[in-house]
């Protein structure tokens, strides 16, 4: 078979509500999801067996053997079927940023594509026991995300331009729900407004929360430094954590001045990951496509 790749863009949490805690220890949330136009890369060619290569920049030390989630994922999927795949990592490990469910996704979406198929219910149910967040970028395009992840509403979001930085801190998403201490909090208004235009979106999620950050500050309080630097750079209208961090975003007016700042928070923080991007819809770049 001719090569395939896939590309698994981060998927950032614009705003994460944890509303409740279920008997069996998941808690419940909330949350307004986009997809990022940087990502990991994925590619996939004929093999016998399953295999996997860890490449980029921040492969080094991640493992490739079983436990690996993008490997485990394609074995859900692969059935009979073999191929070799090559993970080039640009995303960092542990970042709240869902790097590995991303990687998961892409994997998902590679194997069937391969196999002819779209995903279905069975890759959905599939996808909820890999993690909570892969189901979600499984679909890779603006999202509500409720349950524990598997109650997923899209919803018509703008293109907003960002920098993400992360401290190169990693934060055990573990670690950061024990640090919390309220699991009540309140849900996102239900409907959503019309969040189809820029200012309208940036004023709600002002209004919004990351119920994680405050927690992930205690147990990482280089995220505290991340969200201050943000804040400052000129332009910034938003600055909040991802997930359970440590990656925080700045939001801002346009290409030119989340490129301006990413550059200056780099010369500024040369040890940090910066980059600067665009969230919105991933949906149609994230398809398989031929090498």
């Amino acid at each position: 078979m001719a090569p395939i790749e896939v590309f698994a863009p981060a998927k950032i949490n614009l705003t994460l509500h944890v509303t409740g805690r279920r008997a069996d220890g998941y808690h419940l949330l909330d949350s307004l999801v986009c997809f990022a136009s940087i990502g990991d890369r994925l590619v996939l060619s004929a093999g016998e067996a399953l295999s996997l290569e860890v490449t980029g920049p921040e492969g080094p030390g991640l493992p490739a053997g079983p436990d690996n989630l993008a490997l485990r994922a394609a074995a859900c999927v692969a059935g009979e079927a073999g191929a070799a795949l090559v993970l080039e990592k640009v995303l960092p490990v542990a970042s709240g940023i869902g790097g590995g469910s991303a990687d998961a996704a892409a994997a998902m979406r590679g194997m069937l594509h391969l196999r002819g198929r779209a995903p279905g219910d069975a890759e959905a149910e599939a996808a909820l026991r890999l993690g909570a967040d892969v189901p979600m970028c499984l679909a890779c395009h603006p999202l509500r995300a409720r349950g524990i992840g598997e109650r997923l509403e899209p919803v018509t979001l703008p293109q907003l331009h960002a920098v993400l930085a992360n401290p190169r801190r990693p934060v055990a998403t573990p670690d950061i729900f024990r640090a919390l201490e309220r699991r009540d909090n309140p849900p996102m208004p239900d409907p959503l407004p019309d969040l189809s235009e820029p200012e309208a979106l940036l004023s709600f999620l002002a209004e919004m929360r990351n119920d994680l950050e405050a927690p992930a500050r205690a147990v990482e309080p280089a995220i505290t430094e991340v969200l201050g630097a943000l804040s400052a750079l000129p332009g910034c209208a938003l600055a909040r954590m991802s997930g359970s961090g440590a990656t925080c975003f700045g939001l801002f007016p346009g290409r030119g001045a989340a490129a301006s700042a990413a550059s200056e928070l780099r010369q500024a923080h040369p040890d940090w990951w910066v980059t600067d991007c665009v969230l919105g819809d991933a949906s149609d770049v994230a398809r398989p496509r031929a090498q």
